[in-house]
């Protein structure tokens, strides 16, 4: 392993949940990312922009190892980054903060008195009071425009339990299913989040109710959506919501959700995009009130489709596409400082960028450049932006850009003195041809103080989702930079199947899971072997997710280029994949349908290609690593793929985290995986190394 840390940070460990989990201080040895590093970076997230743009409130989460727990704190800083200030000094995250009553007061969640509630404090953290005692908690809020009222997201019971079947076994802990969609992501669904509204009086919460009583449908929906899926309008009277209103079998077959309007007074609701039949998602509302701006997918089932940006006339109904001439997908959305103008972020050439387009020319320029990620936009005018931006070598920080002068400045720096210890790896872009003829942008990072007369181990990066970017990501998990920290050159491909290369590129991968993209796959790792600095005898390929399903699939065909292999959370099996998840629609678009349709080319096609059936082919080590906690692929797709190759007398081992879902989020388990993840590479693939298993 590179290097040796003594974590020192501003908390006192082992003392309980009193203990306020601060700034970390680690101590770095020859600038070298370690996982105890990687973890003691503040993460800096939730920029909000006071009512007279004159301020920005945000909020910076830190994590203890040996708590292992997080906590988040808030700050306040003029807009070009002065006078920074911690307004939060406790034990307890504070969450979702907005500013209140023109830019006096701030509202906040926090579980400060057991459960999740609403909060509000003065501006300067002082007279802190609760205003909200829900119970259950409350897992989002957004306050209206005049500030009367407050929408809020609470779970709600769903479906039966077994003691509503047998009131006379109140302790039997069976589940009662009839239909599919009962568990989702890490959850048995037993509760579904519905959206209330209130009146708000500055102090207190009152006549609530709930937008969907009655109703079994979810919103925001499962597992990502969150308050950014409301929208206020400019007159406080109606809200904007996205919802699918499907359950069970239905549900899990259709990607079609819908943008809903609701009127508060009558307590009705329109459905604005019926008709438009893939995902409607993230409403934004005009300045004036006039238009609702929104994300569209074309098409029912196909979750990764192209994001088109739609805006209605909430007078006239009347529709327009704004990127039919834009071959790319947007991720973030938001309104300018007048009507015409719209800025959205998406995946861009192996980068995520900023854009502006003109609503009535739907002219569309590029805000941004360079080998960044932006993830946020908030308008000061339409020409100075707030934003957070990372990279591979940087994690989240608040920048202000200024347009016509092309001039981004870094404003919170909460991160800069661990940074400036640390010796990154150059990160290069190369075009490498492909084996159909086209170019193909891979990523390299380079271990620091590279010397390219020395050989290096390489890693082959195999990319999840399966249609996630590899953009300028920073990770806290899949960190490229750590990996370049311990002496491997890093190779990280944007194959077949991402966005930011237009939507042939994207599309290709649907039905050829073990296709064109695992040709891709070769062609980034053959082209950088004949580097004379890759140790061309020591590669290994490692990945997550769909990265994972590469891993086992590699595992089968590599002709003996690998050495060592890594997969996490991977489809071993696809025809157990198909009746065991959770989110049907995407089996069958990405598998292409049920095995058992045997017309189908498509589906023979890829299960044709499940890497469960090329193990008598496997004859190199692998670390399989899994969460059971993880209903999109469940375990006993990694516990498979391990005994196989165990049975098989391949060298293997398996790390198994009954309390972790498609991730890997507690503080200690993540240095767990770390530590193992480069043990079992440094054994495989430095001869000289000492990390032996």
């Amino acid at each position: 392993m590179a290097g040796v840390i003594a974590l020192s940070a501003c908390q006192t460990p082992g003392k309980g949940t009193d203990e306020i989990i601060g700034k970390n201080n680690p101590e770095i040895i020859n600038g070298l990312m370690t996982p105890e590093v990687l973890m003691s970076f503040g993460r800096v997230s939730g920029a909000e922009l006071s009512p007279d743009k004159q301020k920005i409130l945000f909020g910076v989460t830190y994590v203890s190892v040996p708590e292992n727990k997080s906590n988040r704190e808030l700050f306040v800083m003029n807009v070009d980054g002065s006078d920074k200030q911690q307004i939060t000094h406790t034990s307890k995250s504070e969450q979702n903060a907005v500013w209140l009553n023109g830019g006096e007061q701030i509202a906040f969640l926090t579980s400060e008195s057991g459960s999740s509630q609403i909060w509000i404090m003065n501006a300067d953290g002082s007279n802190r009071k609760q205003i909200t005692d829900m119970g259950k908690g409350i897992d989002g809020f957004s306050v209206s425009p005049d500030g009367k009222k407050i929408v809020f997201i609470q779970n709600v019971k769903y479906g039966k339990r077994s003691v509503d079947v047998y009131p006379d076994l109140p302790k039997a802990t069976g589940r009662i299913i009839d239909d599919l969609m009962y568990k989702h992501w890490d959850e048995w669904v037993e509760e579904i989040p519905h959206p209330f509204i209130a009146d708000f009086n500055g102090k207190e919460i009152m006549n609530i109710s709930d937008i969907l009583e009655g109703q079994p449908y979810e919103a925001p929906m499962k597992p990502f959506g969150g308050i950014e899926d409301f929208a206020w309008t400019s007159d406080s009277k109606k809200i904007a919501y996205t919802c699918r209103k499907k359950t069970g079998k239905a549900y899990a077959l259709s990607t079609n959700s819908d943008i809903y309007l609701y009127d508060i007074e009558s307590k009705t609701d329109k459905n604005l995009t019926e008709g438009m039949m893939g995902y409607d998602t993230n409403p934004r509302i005009s300045p004036d009130g006039r238009y609702m701006a929104w994300m569209s997918m074309e098409r029912d089932g196909y979750e990764s489709d192209k994001n088109r940006l739609f805006v209605m006339n909430l007078t006239t109904g009347e529709k327009q596409y704004l990127t039919d001439k834009f071959d790319y997908s947007l991720d973030v959305l938001q309104w300018g400082t007048d009507n015409n103008t719209l800025f959205f972020i998406c995946a861009y050439k192996g980068t995520e960028q900023i854009f502006r387009i003109d609503r009535i020319t739907k002219q569309i320029t590029l805000v941004t450049e360079g080998d960044y990620d932006y993830a946020s936009i908030c308008p000061v005018s339409n020409d100075l932006l707030i934003t957070q931006r990372h990279s591979l070598s940087m994690p989240d920080e608040i920048y202000s850009i200024n347009i016509p002068e092309k001039k981004v400045s870094e404003l919170s720096f909460e991160n800069k003195e661990i940074l400036e210890k640390l010796n990154m790896g150059k990160v290069e872009g190369r075009w490498i041809g492909t084996t159909d003829n086209k170019k193909m942008l891979t990523w390299i990072v380079y271990p620091p103080h590279f010397d390219p007369n020395k050989k290096y181990p390489t890693l082959l990066y195999c990319q999840g989702g399966p249609q996630s970017p590899v953009t300028q990501f920073w990770s806290y998990r899949w960190n490229l930079q750590i990996m370049a920290a311990n002496g491997y050159i890093v190779v990280a491909p944007n194959r077949r199947g991402l966005y930011g290369f237009g939507q042939e590129w994207l599309e290709q991968i649907s039905g050829d899971y073990g296709g064109q993209c695992m040709l891709d796959y070769f062609s980034a790792i053959d082209t950088v072997k004949q580097e004379r600095y890759v140790d061309a005898d020591h590669l290994g390929a490692v990945g997550a997710s769909f990265g994972g399903y590469s891993v086992y699939w590699l595992a089968g065909h590599h002709n003996k280029r690998f050495k060592a292999f890594i997969a996490h959370a991977g489809i071993f099996n696809t025809e157990q994949q198909y009746v065991e998840t959770e989110e049907m629609w995407f089996a069958n678009w990405d598998l292409g349908g049920p095995f058992w349709d045997k017309n189908n080319p498509v589906a023979q096609r890829s299960y044709a290609n499940s890497p469960h059936k090329f193990v008598d082919k496997w004859d190199t080590p692998i670390l399989v690593s899994h969460g059971e906690r993880d209903y999109r692929i469940l375990a006993s797709q990694g516990m498979a793929a391990y005994d196989a190759a165990m049975l098989r007398g391949i060298p293997a081992e398996l790390l198994i985290f009954p309390d972790e879902n498609h991730w890997v989020a507690q503080p200690q388990n993540a240095v767990l995986w770390q530590r193992v993840f480069f043990r079992w590479l440094d054994h495989w693939l430095k001869p000289e190394s000492t990390n032996k298993k």
